[in-house]
Parts: C-alpha cells; sequence; structure tokens
C-alpha cells in the first residue's frame, strides 16, 4: 500500500484503524522466502591465556544459540556483520592474500572476521554462515 493511500484509509473516520490487504499466506506474494542458515563463531586469534572475558583461540560458539556466552563488546562489534549475513549478503572486502581471506558462497558456506573493540586484546573472530537446505 502506498503513502497516499495509507494516509486515506487511517484518516476515513475508522477509529484510527488501518485495514491493510489480506494476502495469500499472511505474505506479500511479491517477497520471496529468505535461505535459512545457521552461524558459527570462531576465535581465530587472541591472547593464549584468554581475553579479559576469557575468550581464547579456539573458541566456538553457535549463534545465536550460545550468544550470550560472547563477550559484549565482541557482540556488539559483530553485530551489523550478522545483519548482512543473515539478509544473504557479505561485506565487499576480501581480504585478499591475508589471514583473512574470506569465503563468499550464496549457496553455501561464507565467511567474515570481525575485530573486538578491546585494542588490548588482540582478538579476531571469523564468524561462518552456511546454508542450510
Amino acid at each position: 500500500m502506498d503513502r497516499r493511500r495509507f494516509c486515506e484509509v487511517a484518516g476515513s473516520g475508522a477509529a484510527g484503524a488501518v485495514v491493510l490487504p489480506v494476502v495469500e499466506g499472511g505474505r506479500d506474494p511479491g517477497t520471496q522466502e529468505r535461505p535459512t542458515y545457521t552461524y558459527s563463531v570462531e576465535i581465530v586469534e587472541g591472547p593464549e591465556g584468554g581475553c579479559g572475558w576469557g575468550h581464547k583461540p579456539g573458541d566456538t560458539f553457535e549463534y545465536p544459540a550460545q550468544k550470550g556466552a560472547i563477550c559484549h563488546w565482541l557482540m556488539d562489534s559483530m553485530n551489523g556483520f550478522m545483519r548482512v549475513l543473515e539478509y544473504g549478503g557479505h561485506l565487499p572486502w576480501m581480504y585478499r592474500g591475508t589471514p583473512y581471506e574470506k569465503v563468499v558462497d550464496p549457496d553455501g558456506v561464507t565467511t567474515e572476521f570481525v575485530r573486538c573493540p578491546d585494542p588490548t586484546s588482540g582478538l579476531v573472530a571469523k564468524i561462518t554462515r552456511t546454508r542450510v537446505g
């Protein structure tokens, strides 16, 4: 529904109720279903004894099931990356020729790397998105 039609319906004296069109299956037929993915987060760099939160290289977490176990600062840094991945995208930089070179396969596995904002931790996390089905 366009804005003009929305305002006409909303201001039609229907006690402020807005009636939106009913679509089959409760979903706009012009939209596509988003693919389903699983996500994991692996700490790939950081102090051997762990950072202040205790994360160390080799730690892995399933997202979102274990996101409460991930440091709030690292989780905040990953938030934008996760939103992009959840909608099927990836960030444009590829890090070619570095240890952080990414894998980008919309029909399979895609990776992103994100650094903890604590400059003393040296923590780098690898986010892996795997398409299901």
